[in-house]
């Protein structure tokens, strides 16, 4: 059965495969190591533009770490899972600092990098150096659960442990990078998690779930729950020049290392912010429209209050904790909100140049 599988998929790969993705123009492992961090999580399409940008501005290891982890969040903003572009930057200056710049070639190396799982390190090391070693990313989980018909959620260690003897077992001897190449690309072209496209694939003969018509069932989803709600209020305080107040959040958490608007848990909280900073009244404040934001495990519901000030607040700008932001001239990391947020307030000054927003401003 091993020997049938792998053939057959490295077959329907020389056929069908992926060949022309950016980071396959050569086997540079650093070009791997950025596409497969990218990847985590995050459709091929989606990646590409954000790929393209990174590497064009950080071109190698070295580059990489010298860069500030401001900017690197800024070529990552609206990528989502910030995480990754943190240890990225970590994991550039461990590379300097303990392999010379160069990326290291064994699996021990490259799985102590700031995150790197063992299906990322043996996925860059079969790409890069064809060296044997068998990915169990999320595509990869969904053909094995399939077509060996593997019962459990695969995010149960007993389960993922069964996976990952099935994907051992199944390595080829010879054309390892084009394998492992081979199976992601079978996941996510043909083992659809919705209606995949079964009368395409090379090992439909041999598939359980095809053989039962159990492919709706299988792998077995994550059990499902109420995401719990969290609200907060956030200032928008541009200046006379246009920029906007943003600080920078902590290191680790969510949306760690960007900029973001001042938090604030209700509105009484952000009214009694403002008399600490300038003298204001309430016909200044502009409610903008409510932004929810999903993450794995809650719902963000923002409610922007776009504030006008007569003169420049006092105290929170003098330490470094903030900035005041122009996109035009600054290269600093923004969650998606902020982003939406921003855009919302430059689309009200145009639209509303003698509406609320013009009223507001003229108070």
């Amino acid at each position: 059965m091993e020997n049938t599988f792998n053939n057959q998929v490295l077959a329907w790969f020389d056929q069908c495969g992926r060949k022309d993705l950016p980071w396959q123009k050569n086997r540079d492992p650093y070009c791997i190591w950025v596409s497969e961090i990218m990847l985590q999580q995050t459709r091929v399409e989606t990646v590409i533009p954000y790929y393209e940008k990174f590497v064009q501005r950080f071109t190698d290891i070295k580059k990489l770490a010298a860069a500030s982890i401001d900017e690197v969040l800024h070529h990552w903003t609206g990528l989502g899972y910030y995480a990754r572009a943190r240890n990225l930057h970590k994991a550039a200056t461990q590379i300097c600092e303990q392999h010379c710049g160069n990326f290291p070639q064994t699996f021990d190396e490259v799985i102590a990098l700031p995150g790197i799982g063992r299906s990322t390190a043996a996925a860059i090391l079969a790409l890069s150096f064809h060296q044997s070693h068998a990915i169990l990313d999320g595509n990869v989980k969904r053909v094995l659960a399939r077509y060996f018909a593997v019962e459990g959620w695969p995010g149960q260690s007993a389960v993922e442990w069964q996976l990952w003897d099935y994907a051992e077992s199944l390595l080829p001897v010879k054309r390892i990078a084009e394998y492992t190449q081979a199976i992601m690309d079978l996941g996510a072209t043909v083992c659809t998690r919705a209606n995949p496209r079964c009368s395409l694939c090379p090992v439909k003969h041999h598939c359980v779930a095809n053989i039962q018509d159990r492919q709706s069932e299988l792998p077995t989803p994550k059990p499902s729950r109420n995401l719990p709600q969290r609200e907060l209020v956030v200032a928008i305080v541009p200046n006379a020049d246009g920029a906007v107040w943003l600080e920078k959040r902590p290191p680790v958490g969510i949306w760690g290392g960007l900029y973001s608007f001042p938090e604030f848990a209700d509105e009484p909280s952000i009214k009694k912010w403002l008399k600490k900073i300038c003298k204001i009244n309430h016909s200044q404040i502009l409610e903008l429209p409510m932004i929810t934001h999903t993450f794995s495990h809650y719902r963000l519901h923002l409610y922007p209050k776009l504030i006008h000030l007569d003169k420049m607040p006092i105290g929170i700008m003098e330490d470094d904790v903030g900035v005041w932001y122009k996109a035009s001239t600054q290269k600093i990391g923004l969650a998606a909100p902020v982003q939406k947020t921003l855009w919302q307030v430059v689309q009200l000054k145009k639209e509303s140049t003698h509406g609320a927003y013009g009223a507001m401003c003229e108070a």
